[in-house]
């Protein structure tokens, strides 16, 4: 067995963080087939709460730390939590573009538990003064750089996650990557001042379609220089990555939480990914895993118990994320722009499902990136969901699909010399297919810039004349 590298997340400041996980994978590793001691094993204990760190300081602290293991068969494995994950993603791509710089050190698994490798919800709580009270009463920071790529459509995780996506399967250059998340938030950790900290379709600080790797970009962009307004689909998936739910696992917490209980579930699940020795090996783990999700999936309801009262009720639908970038042709953020998806045959936002739209987020230093958190069974149609106390109450009707489903695009700039003017995808296409379950679809809304001749005109008249009012004229082609 190669050496094993354990990478906490943020704001970690104790290696108690990892609890029993190291000893424990190293107890039921020979059971997996695995010769793993604890001289094996290497904990880390990196800064993410100091505001001046930024990520790229982590991946060289990373990549500095790795060539002081004097590692025999210059390769290890690693398993992250939370950001942990994001930082050794970020190393990878810096060890690719940076070959004289970075370590030639071979990373051969990388089993990342709850990653937030598009970010949290939360991030934006924990930049706040309530954020900010929170770390100062632990006497650390609040890690402001860390926090500003962890916020939900940040431009460094859009951009590492983009890379990844068109870039070709680390299957072939011999690394197998899996993303191990819990299913549902732990009730007792719950901050009443945050309801993302009990958020459906999230471990309690991030969203499982944000951790999981099997992601899309989508690109709606004018259909010709002559339907500048009208909306085409173009569809990249990324490359397939073994992605596992762990039931009644959350983020963190001493009796649910994914790392620090080392519930069996999860040791299992690790060891099972490390065990993976081919491509082969790693697309079977990946089906396998897939029927494991599509049957805890089946199994959706909780009921939260609530005291003397009767239990709340979670119906755990898969969630799909879809980070929404407006942009012009000439690269302009579209600042202000309305943003609808639209159902049926009328193309009408009033179509859409009851309740498929769960929540929308701005990014603060982008305003025109916006991260939306919808509900995939709406989308795509749902049997009965029946009552686990009495299977002969409905908690919820069957839903039938509302499609097809389409997009349109307001711009607050609807004249002017130059402008935008409303646009929207092709009647009867459908974006279904641009959702996942569990997912995260990276959205780029390319509206056409409208450019009128008045912005720049030729005269041979040498008179003086005012132009400061000019005429408009015609859209330039």
């Amino acid at each position: 067995m190669t050496t094993l590298v354990f990478v906490h997340g943020w704001s970690a400041t104790n290696t108690s963080t990892y609890g029993q996980m190291p000893q424990q994978l190293q107890q039921q590793a020979a059971a997996a087939g695995l010769a793993l001691t604890l001289a094996d094993i290497w904990l880390s204990e990196y800064v993410s709460f100091d505001d001046a760190v930024t990520m790229a300081d982590l991946v060289r602290g990373f990549d500095h730390a790795l060539r002081d293991l004097h590692l025999l068969d210059a390769s290890f494995a690693c398993v992250t939590h939370s950001t942990g994950g994001p930082v050794v993603r970020e190393w990878l791509r810096a060890q690719r573009d940076q070959p004289g710089i970075c370590s030639t050190i071979r990373l051969s698994h990388l089993v990342m538990l709850a990653p937030a490798n598009f970010g949290s919800a939360l991030a934006q709580l924990g930049k706040s003064v309530f954020g900010r009270l929170k770390s100062w009463f632990s006497g650390v920071e609040p890690g402001q750089r860390i926090l500003d790529w962890l916020e939900l459509g940040s431009a460094a995780s859009l951009s590492l996650n983009l890379d990844y996506i068109h870039s070709e399967s680390p299957l072939a250059r011999g690394q197998f990557l899996f993303v191990l998340i819990g299913d549902r938030p732990d009730r007792a950790l719950y901050d009443h001042l945050n309801s993302y900290t009990g958020e459906d379709g999230s471990d309690g600080v991030v969203r499982i379609a944000a951790a999981n790797l099997n992601a899309r970009h989508a690109v709606l962009s004018p259909h010709g220089a002559t339907d500048s307004d009208t909306l085409v689909l173009n569809l990249s998936p990324g490359p397939r990555c073994a992605f596992k739910l762990i039931a009644d696992a959350s983020h963190s917490g001493d009796a649910h939480g994914i790392m620090a209980q080392a519930a069996p579930a999860t040791v299992q699940a690790i060891l099972r990914c490390l065990s993976i020795r081919d491509a082969a090996g790693y697309t079977t783990l990946c089906d396998a895993f897939d029927a494991e999700n599509a049957a805890r999936d089946a199994n959706k309801v909780e009921l939260e118990p609530a005291g003397p009262f009767a239990p709340r009720v979670h119906i755990h639908d898969p969630r799909s994320m879809l980070i929404v970038r407006l942009t012009d042709q000439a690269g302009e953020p579209l600042t202000g722009a309305g943003f609808l998806l639209t159902a049926g045959a009328q193309a009408s936002a009033n179509l859409m499902p009851a309740g498929f739209m769960l929540d929308r987020q701005a990014n603060s230093k982008q305003a025109a990136t916006i991260s939306l958190l919808l509900d995939y069974s709406l989308l795509v149609g749902d049997a009965r969901v029946a009552d686990p106390r009495n299977n002969r109450n409905t908690l919820r009707p069957a839903v039938v699909s509302h499609g097809p489903y389409g997009a349109s695009v307001q711009p607050v700039d609807l004249g002017g010399l130059v402008h935008h003017a409303l646009a929207a995808t092709r009647t009867g296409d459908d974006l279904l297919p641009m959702f996942g379950a569990h997912q995260t679809t990276v959205l780029d809304v390319v509206l056409s810039r409208k450019i009128q001749e008045g912005v720049f005109r030729l005269t041979q008249n040498l008179v003086p004349q005012d132009f400061s009012q000019p005429e408009p004229g015609p859209v330039i082609s």
